[in-house]
């Protein structure tokens, strides 16, 4: 069980994006490894820029809140602008960057829990996080054990979509991979322990969560984007959203992409080697 409390809602008046905005599916192996590929609907207003700058800073950042009911004035972790309900805390160690930010070879710790508002705490995360990639095409985070290797990983990759010479958008990319790779009794026996708290009904969950994590980019990114480089706490307010109150009906950006990633895990036979999270992006 959980033993981190989770804040109050935030009701920052965002329409949040829903599943059928992406391709998800998951595709599960015979030694009790499975992996996770989710294509999300184009990032609207939003650059690669902009991300990048995110995941570098997004522990460290504090943002003053205003017309946010139940916060008013109050200055929170931006990490609860991610999302109105599931987020709770997220903290870095180790080596870090300048000024204290993401780098590759420092570790994360995340505390959240998919879909609070319907499980509770049935689906925590609490736990610290390799940093394995942290790059302007992509992030990646998990961990790795001695003699098994990775086993867990997800992976982010992220492009600008451009047209008549302008950035439009965002193309986001997920993939994840849980559990070793091998199918003797040990690594078998392994994979069950940890599916157990990381299961394929987590990520069904999990699902929900990250279409609208992603999605919420394009309500508060451009607004704390633009005030990086000066003042040490940030401010959101209602009216920053530059998005209409309406979102037209999306489907993922890159369904080919999609397509052929799944593929390519279920004939993978290293999921882990085939993800190549410590690589440059692919887009």
């Amino acid at each position: 069980m959980a033993s981190f409390s989770m804040p109050a809602e935030r009701d920052f008046g965002w329409t949040l994006k829903p599943t059928d905005s992406t391709a998800f599916e998951i595709i599960e192996r015979p030694n009790g490894q499975f992996c996770v590929v989710l294509n999300h609907s184009l990032l609207r207003g939003v650059s690669s820029e902009m991300i990048y700058w995110w995941f570098l800073n997004f522990p460290n950042l504090r943002v003053s809140l205003d017309g946010v009911p139940g916060y008013e004035s109050q200055t929170v972790p931006g990490y609860l602008l991610w999302h109105p309900s599931d987020h709770c805390s997220a903290d870095l160690s180790g080596p870090l960057g300048a000024g204290s930010t993401s780098r590759a070879g420092a570790k994360i710790h995340i505390r959240e829990a998919m879909q609070y508002n319907k499980y509770a705490l049935k689906y925590p995360v609490d736990t610290a996080l390799s940093i394995f990639y942290c790059a302007p095409d992509g992030w990646a985070m998990g961990k790795r054990l001695p003699i098994l290797g990775k086993v867990m990983c997800l992976r982010i990759h992220f492009k600008d979509v451009v047209s008549a010479g302008q950035v439009i958008g965002v193309n986001y990319h997920y993939e994840v991979v849980i559990g070793a790779t091998g199918n003797n009794p040990f690594v078998r026996a392994f994979n069950r322990r940890l599916t157990k708290e990381y299961s394929p009904e987590f990520f069904a969950a999990w699902h929900l969560h990250n279409a609208i994590e992603v999605g919420t980019f394009e309500n508060f990114l451009p607004a704390l984007f633009e005030q990086s480089g000066g003042d040490a706490v940030f401010r959101y307010a209602v009216e920053m959203n530059p998005m209409k109150t309406e979102i037209d009906p999306q489907s993922a950006h890159s369904p080919d992409l999609f397509l052929s990633r799944v593929e390519g895990y279920k004939s993978a036979k290293d999921p882990h080697a085939y993800q190549a999270s410590e690589s440059k992006s692919f887009l």
